[in-house]
C-alpha cells in the first residue's frame, strides 16, 4: 500500500504556522549539520521569518562561504571586470551584516511591544522587563517637563493680564480729572451775547399800596 502524499500548502493559523517554522528550522539546521560533519562539507543557510527575523547556520564562517560561493560565481571573468566584480563582493558581505541587523532590531523592536517572547526564557524577560521599565520613565519624565512649562507659562501669561487690567483700572480712576467743567464767568460771558442780563433800576420798582376794608368799623370824630 503506498503512502498518501500530502500537499504541501502555507499555513493559514498563525500559531500553527509559527510552531511549524520553529521545529522545521531547526531541522534544517540539523540536517545541515550532520551533512557537514558526515560529508566534511562547507555549508551556509540564511533563513529569513515572516517576521522579518533572520536566522543563519553556518559550518565555519558565514563571510567565508560566501566570499568563496562569489569567487567560484567569477571564475572566467576578465581581470579588467575583476574589479567592479569585487566592490559588488564587499557590497554583498555589507547587505548581509545590514540585513542581519535590521532583522535583529526590528525583532527587538516587536518584543519591547510585546511581540514574539516565545523564544525569551526567565532572564531575557527580565532584561526586557527593565528595557521597558527605563523607557516608561522617560517617557514620564519628559512629560511632567512638558507640564511644568505649559503651567510655568500659563502663570505668565495670568501675571501679564493682571498688571494689564491694574492698569486700565488706574486709567478709568484718573479720567475724571482729564475732564474740564467750564468756570462760571465763562457761562455768565456766554448768556450776555444772546439774553443780555439788565442792571437793576430802583426806578422801576412798582409800589403796591394796600387797602384794607373794615366794614363794621366806624370812625370817630
Amino acid at each position: 500500500m503506498t503512502r498518501k502524499r500530502i500537499q504541501i500548502k502555507k499555513i493559514d493559523n498563525v500559531a500553527a504556522r509559527q510552531v511549524t517554522f520553529s521545529k522545521r528550522r531547526r531541522g534544517l539546521f540539523k540536517k545541515a549539520h550532520e551533512l557537514s560533519v558526515l560529508c566534511d562539507a562547507e555549508i551556509a543557510l540564511i533563513v529569513f521569518s515572516t517576521t522579518g527575523k533572520l536566522f543563519d547556520y553556518s559550518s565555519a564562517s558565514m563571510e567565508k562561504v560566501i566570499e568563496r560561493r562569489n569567487q567560484q560565481s567569477g571564475k572566467g571573468i576578465d581581470r579588467a571586470v575583476t574589479s567592479p566584480y569585487h566592490g559588488l563582493q564587499v557590497g554583498s558581505r555589507t547587505c548581509v551584516m545590514l540585513s542581519k541587523e535590521m532583522a535583529e532590531k526590528t525583532h527587538q523592536l516587536r518584543q519591547l511591544k510585546g511581540e514574539e517572547l516565545q523564544g525569551l526564557g526567565y532572564e531575557g524577560l527580565n532584561h526586557l522587563e527593565k528595557l521597558v521599565e527605563g523607557g516608561l520613565r522617560r517617557v514620564t519624565e519628559t512629560k511632567d517637563e512638558r507640564f511644568f512649562k505649559e503651567i510655568s507659562t500659563l502663570k505668565m501669561k495670568g501675571a501679564e493680564l493682571v498688571e494689564e487690567n491694574q492698569q486700565l483700572k488706574q486709567q478709568m480712576e484718573n479720567l475724571p480729572h482729564m475732564v474740564h467743567v467750564q468756570p462760571s464767568e465763562s457761562i455768565a460771558h456766554a448768556g450776555s451775547s444772546e439774553n443780555p442780563i439788565q442792571p437793576y433800576d430802583n426806578s422801576q420798582d412798582i409800589s403796591l399800596t394796600l387797602g384794607l376794608a373794615f366794614p363794621n368799623s366806624r370812625l370817630k370824630g
